[in-house]
């Protein structure tokens, strides 16, 4: 069984234009591609898989961020198909009403580019808010399967993993500010509604719990841990009316989580969880390590790679 992650999927945007993104016309194209060559798990077959942990075949497609993309361009795709997949949400964009950090940073990056970003980022910083830049599995396991230039890894790095949130958040709103503008028009149109969740529950589709502010969990304490996990679990259970039964790490890979995050997601009732680790779920995974199942990125297969505008023949 492989599980297949995705996050933006759309048509090109002319204001972004170095913004990474899998085009909807690749997308299809994979999906095509999947077909043929390794089919697709139904939900009963693999819901039953993490009750008896013995895989089935075929492909598990998992979607993170709760992107509006994935309501406007994955659904119908599905429907048409008679596919399902799994819908990772960050509740924190219900609750705000903001972009969050992490996805400021790629509207960032995507209107002006890395080495832009990265110029005026040094100016804003320096090496006291850095806390965790000697951590050597932040410098060296981050971004190992993104086609990104060294500028842009540079960035996300600094603003995702050394940087003390403390300090985050004021950095990153005074670079929105002065090289973005206002947020109200890009939040807008980036997130699913609460509306668009019940309505993918609805048409077949599995929401999951992807945090409340999307954190590594590596960096917090067991109680911040806790917080963001029930937060989380609790948002999507009300809006939803029914148990929240999976949950996927925010970044992913060992880095981005701890024995005690695996933990408090069984004391939550998780049933099963997703990391980012390009290879098959195996036995041993649903059996010995269900809060750890692993993922490859779409990019690892024909059609996934991701593009900027700047790419595009029409660009």
């Amino acid at each position: 069984m492989k599980a297949l992650m995705y996050h933006y999927v759309r048509p090109e945007r002319a204001d972004l234009p170095y913004f990474r993104y899998l085009h909807v016309e690749d997308f299809v194209r994979q999906l095509d591609w999947l077909a043929e060559n390794c089919g697709f798990a139904s939900r009963e077959g693999f819901e039953r898989s993490v009750v008896t942990g013995e895989p089935v075949e075929g492909a598990v497609l998992t979607f993170d961020d709760g992107f509006s993309d994935h309501f406007e361009h994955v659904l119908p795709e599905f429907l048409k198909r008679g596919l399902w997949g799994i819908f990772y949400v960050p509740t924190g964009v219900y609750e705000r009403a903001e972009l969050l950090d992490v996805h400021r940073i790629h509207v960032l990056l995507g209107r002006h580019g890395g080495i832009a970003v990265l110029e005026r980022l040094v100016e804003l910083i320096d090496d006291d808010m850095l806390i965790d830049r000697d951590n050597a599995a932040f410098r060296t396991k981050t971004y190992r399967y993104q086609d990104n230039d060294e500028a842009t890894n540079e960035v996300k790095r600094i603003l995702n993993y050394y940087i003390s949130y403390d300090h985050r958040a004021q950095v990153l709103g005074r670079l929105f500010a002065e090289m973005i503008g206002s947020e109200a028009e890009e939040f807008a149109r980036f997130y699913m509604s609460a509306e668009h969740l019940r309505a993918m529950t609805e048409a077949g589709m599995v929401i999951g719990s992807h945090s409340v502010s999307h954190p590594v969990f590596s960096k917090l304490d067991v109680d911040d841990q806790w917080q963001e996990i029930d937060r989380s679990f609790g948002f999507l259970e009300t809006a939803l009316g029914h148990d929240i039964a999976t949950f996927c790490y925010p970044y992913g890979g060992f880095h981005s989580f701890t024995d005690d995050t695996e933990r408090l997601l069984v004391r939550r009732g998780c049933r099963y969880a997703f990391n980012v680790e390009p290879r098959d779920v195996e036995p041993s995974d649903l059996q010995n390590r269900p809060m750890a199942l692993p993922r490859y990125d779409c990019n690892m297969f024909a059609h996934g790679q991701a593009t900027m505008g700047l790419d595009r023949p029409s660009a």
